[in-house]
């Protein structure tokens, strides 16, 4: 978005927001009340899926904290399954990854007191070649509630012809329904057909770009992947309207401790994700992290952006060159920022507590969420920010002690 907003332009960006259309309505399954947090396979570790890796994963969830943080799903990814389905039609776990199939790992996972997801696609095909779902959307629903699965990613991959994205996608959720079982929904079709106009009444998250790498900036243009954090940033400005509890924009999984980044670029990703009402999904090795990349995935007071009950999506309020400002309104009456500096160099970025639509008050408390300390300002908000980094805060008016 465009320049400094004060409080009058602010009603006037959520009139344009509400004349660009109004979301569908969400999905009625009582889930994703707040963006899910969990963890799953595909970013670090592609097609080498395995139970193995699925139950240790949960394991090291649990060991590492994250639990404690509020991840709850652990998901398996693309190639668990056999080329061929089975006698029946069945979706046939590979008995070299998953001897004892799907059903095992679900009770080893939910034993730690986590979820189990799962995927598939709307195609013929998986996009690794496996086979898709189309055409056999009610049986792949109940094997995956008969499994104990609590989460299913449904990618576009295969033969696309016939139906519409949406017929694809809806099928899927009638039969999800029909089963009985609570299990989260997350289309993925990477934002081709402006999935955020309708997926709010089949989905409860959707994506909304194509896939991430693990890079700061790629130069691709939009829907050209891979995408860098920056090339995905800049295309959930735009969004906020379509994201409320129930229903997200998903700019992809994290790509925090898959190396290549560095942690000041880690810290932005995860914070500009929180901000953005992102679907936390941990991508690297949980069982192998450092200890700054777990500081970084378990910061209690960044998570708590992200799972604000209120689901409002944040948005960018200026752009100056290198320098961005972003805001969040919460639910409790605050806003999160963020101060990011997308170049090379340090800067000195500056916002006010009017230009991200604070009332006004002889002074306000800014909460520093990274260093988790705080201050009062009479109404600026400013920082040193690094390289590739960013400044997060939480602004309140008055006086107020965080907990």
């Amino acid at each position: 978005m465009t320049p400094c907003r004060t409080l009058r332009s602010i009603a006037a960006f959520a009139l344009l927001a509400l004349l660009a259309g109004t979301p569908a309505h969400a999905l009625d399954n009582g889930l994703a009340r707040t963006p899910p947090m969990g963890w799953n396979s595909w970013n670090a570790f592609h097609c080498n899926v395995s139970a193995k890796l699925v139950e240790a994963t949960a394991d090291a969830m649990v060991a590492s904290g994250m639990k404690a943080a509020g991840y709850t799903y652990v998901n398996i990814d693309d190639c668990w399954l056999l080329k061929q389905r089975g006698p029946h039609g069945e979706l046939v776990p590979d008995p070299a990854k998953f001897p004892q199939g799907i059903k095992a790992v679900a009770d080893y996972v939910h034993s730690k007191g986590l979820k189990l997801g799962i995927y598939e696609s709307a195609g013929a095909t998986t996009c690794a070649g496996y086979p898709g779902s189309l055409g056999h959307e009610k049986q792949d629903a109940r094997q995956f509630a008969s499994w104990g699965v609590d989460y299913l990613k449904y990618d576009n991959c295969g033969d696309r012809d016939g139906e519409t994205y949406e017929q694809r996608y809806t099928a899927m959720r009638d039969a999800l329904l029909a089963t009985g079982r609570p299990i989260v929904y997350s289309l993925c079709e990477w934002g081709r057909k402006s999935p955020w106009r309708w997926a709010p009444s089949v989905g409860n998250l959707w994506r909304t770009t194509q896939d991430i790498t693990p890079r700061w900036h790629t130069d691709q243009p939009d829907n050209q992947y891979p995408q860098g954090i920056l090339d995905i940033l800049d295309q959930q400005a735009a969004l906020s309207h379509a994201s409320h509890p129930g229903a997200w924009n998903d700019p992809d999984m994290l790509e925090v401790g898959n190396g290549y980044l560095s942690d000041n670029e880690n810290r932005a990703h995860f914070s500009l994700w929180a901000l953005l009402n992102a679907p936390l999904i941990a991508g690297n090795d949980l069982r192998h992290m450092s200890d700054a990349v777990r500081s970084i995935l378990t910061n209690r007071e960044v998570i708590a952006v992200d799972q604000d009950w209120g689901g409002r999506q944040g948005y960018r309020v200026h752009r100056n060159g290198n320098a961005d400002v972003w805001a969040k309104p919460m639910s409790d009456g605050s806003v999160a920022v963020i101060l990011l500096n997308r170049g090379r160099g340090p800067l000195h970025i500056a916002t006010t507590a009017a230009a991200i639509g604070l009332k006004h008050a002889a002074s306000y408390t800014v909460r520093n969420l990274w260093q988790h300390r705080s201050h009062m300002s009479r109404g600026v908000i400013a920082a040193d920010v690094p390289t590739h980094a960013v400044a997060m805060f939480r602004v309140w008016p008055g006086k107020h002690t965080v907990l």
